[in-house]
């Protein structure tokens, strides 16, 4: 779905967590990013993978990864997702959908034979430069971190 890919330079995006405070591609110069795009806080699948990022997360910061979760749901309910299950990484409230427009996340979906606009469950892995690294498509929810740290 998203035009990105391996080699390109990651958007320049400016989103705002669960708290207020703002993360900017700037903010992760010199460390490893992964943004990892989910559909709804709290649903099945996307507190699946985002538990399995947190049981990994020692993982990730031992090999110099930062982690930032992105979805359209309001700060409450990033909030809420958050602090359920105790997740060591922020969490963007992207309700304007800058954040999953500038990676190019949002478009027409198929659930049940009917279709909507949404969310594509979508991981960037960014390098110490900005440069896109690696995009996952085909997230495996459970075992979302093997994916990334092959």
């Amino acid at each position: 779905m998203t035009t990105l890919k391996a080699g390109d330079k990651a958007p320049n995006f400016s989103g705002t967590d669960q708290d207020g405070k703002t993360h900017k591609l700037a903010d992760y110069a010199g460390k490893k990013l992964v943004v990892f795009f989910y559909p709804k806080a709290s649903t099945p699948g996307c507190t699946a993978e985002a538990c399995d990022l947190r049981d990994n997360f020692e993982r990730f910061k031992a090999n110099n990864y930062e982690l930032l979760g992105v979805s359209a749901d309001s700060r409450k309910a990033q909030s809420k997702f958050k602090d359920k299950y105790e997740f060591p990484f922020p969490l963007i409230a992207d309700e304007d959908k800058s954040v999953i427009n500038a990676f190019g996340v949002w478009g027409p979906k198929k659930f049940m034979g009917r279709e909507y606009d949404g969310i594509h469950r979508t991981t960037f892995v960014i390098n110490e430069k900005g440069i896109i690294e690696e995009v996952i498509e085909k997230v495996k929810t459970k075992e979302h971190a093997a994916q990334i740290l092959k």
